[in-house]
Formats: structure tokens, C-alpha cells, sequence
């Protein structure tokens, strides 16, 4: 994947800069405890987690160990062990979040819905597991079942994440699509499992107007061409959790914190959003809506 190393860091050096006045003014601190300054800045340590997902490293310790001990260690001053790194990326959830929500694109009317499995471990070890045993649930997909969380994202016509939010995984597909699309005006196309007349009648009052297709079981309805073509398009978001998952490692079972885990999946995300080319099938010609 091509980037450019220097651009992302000033990117995220900028962000950090104004992030730590806003710190400063807005959160309480802790007087008693010492604020003693790390090996590493705040702008590296987000740069470190967010260059994991774009080297296409599948371990963190062996990305840790290879690229950034011996490969781009002289672009740091001083590296701190990796298990120091390791004890210090939970401080990095809430910088990361308010980054990631910076990074969300542009209100365009075209917009794509759909969910996605994030497994924390084996279906056959979920009554073992001790970090997610009592916060994870079994759900299940069109490829079976799973132990963990849903995924639920839109996007926009280009490819440009629009809203994000994180569910148990026995959490209905439809339950959060009201409080991610608040901000939201025009079409948005989802696939089956999102049909509701509830869900159609509250997004349409606000001026979203929800697309799905149709079961088997149920009436036959028109759709103008310009919807029809753009629902054929919806497949585009299911190629970006592809790509998320098989290039950025998005989903895996190896996590020893659920702090470390959400750090993991929004350093994904974020990552994703500062990539300058999209699959080239997420790009949507404007010209269907006239069509």
C-alpha cells in the first residue's frame, strides 16, 4: 500500500498539537501521580498504531520488533520496549476516536449501510474466554455463527466513512441505525436484513429515505432506475470490510483488553481513512442519479 510516512505524521502531528491544548483546558487531570515525559510523543505513539495497519503486519509484536526497532527506528528519537508500548496504547483510545471522527467524510445524499462479524475467539472456546466473557454475546451472520461484536459503519458514494458504532453481537442489525444516521439527508441502500416499516417511516421524516431489496415472501414494489442501479452498488461496502479485514487486520482473536481492542479496530479505521486510493470499485459515477 503506498503512503507517504512523512505527510501521515505531520497529519497527525498537527491533530495531536491542538488535542493536547484542548486536554489541557477540558479534562480534569490527576494532581498526585507524576507527568513525567514518555520516550515518545503523543503524535508518534498514534503514528506507531496507525502504521501497523497500513505495513500489513498480522502481529503486532512482530511489526513492533521488525518495523519500528529496526526499520524506521531512526525516525525516532528513543523506542520504549514493546511491552512498555504495549502498557501505555490504552491512553491512545480517546485521542484516536476524536482523530477518526475528524476523518469522516463529506455529506454527498448517496450513502451504504451494512454490518459486519468482529469474532474475539473460536465459537468452541466462548465459555473460556475471560477478557470478553462477560461482555462479548453469540450472534449470527449469513455465514453462521460467531462469538463477539457487530461492526456497523456507513459510508458514503466514494468510499469516505460516515459513522461508525460498536454492538454485542446478538444486537439486532436495525437497533443503532437512528443514532448513526442523525446527521444524515438524502438515500441510503442496506440489504435485506434492514427491512422495516418502522425503521422506513422514522428515517423518511427525517428526510433519509431507506433502500433495501426484497424477500421472497413479499410483494413486488417499483424502484426508479437511478435507486435500482445504486442498489446493485451497495456490494461496495462489503468490499471495504474485506479489505479491512484481510489488509489491515481489523478482526482478530489474539486481544488481552477490551481497551487495547477498541484501540486496535478505530487505529484500523483510521488508517483506512488516510488512505489516498480507495478500491477503485467503491468509486460510484454521479451520472446514475440522472440516469
Amino acid at each position: 500500500m503506498k503512503y507517504d510516512i512523512v505527510a501521515l505524521y505531520v497529519c497527525i502531528d498537527d491533530f495531536s498539537k491542538i488535542y493536547e491544548e484542548w486536554e489541557k483546558k477540558k479534562l480534569i487531570g490527576v494532581t498526585k501521580s507524576r507527568k513525567r515525559e514518555g520516550k515518545l510523543s503523543m503524535s508518534e505513539q498514534l503514528l506507531i498504531v496507525i502504521l501497523y495497519h497500513l505495513e500489513g503486519f498480522k502481529n503486532f509484536k512482530y511489526y513492533y520488533k521488525y518495523a519500528i526497532e529496526i526499520k524506521y527506528k531512526s525516525l525516532f528519537k528513543e523506542v520504549p520496549c514493546y511491552d512498555r508500548f504495549i502498557h501505555i496504547m490504552p491512553k491512545l483510545l480517546v485521542p484516536l476516536s476524536i482523530l477518526l471522527q475528524c476523518l469522516f467524510g463529506e455529506a454527498r445524499g448517496i450513502y451504504f449501510l451494512d454490518a459486519t462479524k468482529l469474532s474475539i475467539c473460536h465459537g468452541r472456546r466462548e465459555k473460556r474466554n475471560k477478557v470478553f466473557g462477560k461482555i462479548a454475546e453469540k450472534g449470527k451472520t449469513s455465514m453462521g455463527w460467531f462469538f463477539g461484536f457487530k461492526l456497523h459503519m456507513i459510508i458514503n458514494d466514494v468510499g469516505q466513512i460516515m459513522a461508525i458504532k460498536i454492538t454485542k453481537g446478538n444486537v439486532d442489525d436495525r437497533t443503532p441505525v437512528a443514532e448513526l444516521t442523525k446527521k444524515l439527508k438524502g438515500s441510503i441502500y442496506a440489504d435485506k436484513g434492514y427491512i422495516g416499516a418502522d425503521l422506513f417511516k422514522a428515517l423518511y421524516k427525517r428526510g433519509l429515505k431507506l433502500i433495501t431489496g426484497i424477500k421472497k415472501n413479499m410483494k413486488n414494489y417499483l424502484i426508479n432506475l437511478a435507486d435500482k442501479k445504486l442498489l446493485r452498488k451497495r456490494f461496495c461496502i462489503e468490499t471495504i470490510f474485506g479489505f479491512l479485514k484481510n489488509s489491515m487486520n481489523l478482526e482478530h482473536t489474539r486481544h488481552r483488553s477490551p481497551v487495547n481492542f477498541l484501540v486496535n479496530l478505530i487505529a484500523a479505521l483510521t488508517a483506512y481513512s488516510f488512505t489516498k486510493g480507495k478500491p477503485k470499485k467503491l468509486t460510484i459515477s454521479t451520472s446514475l442519479i440522472h440516469s
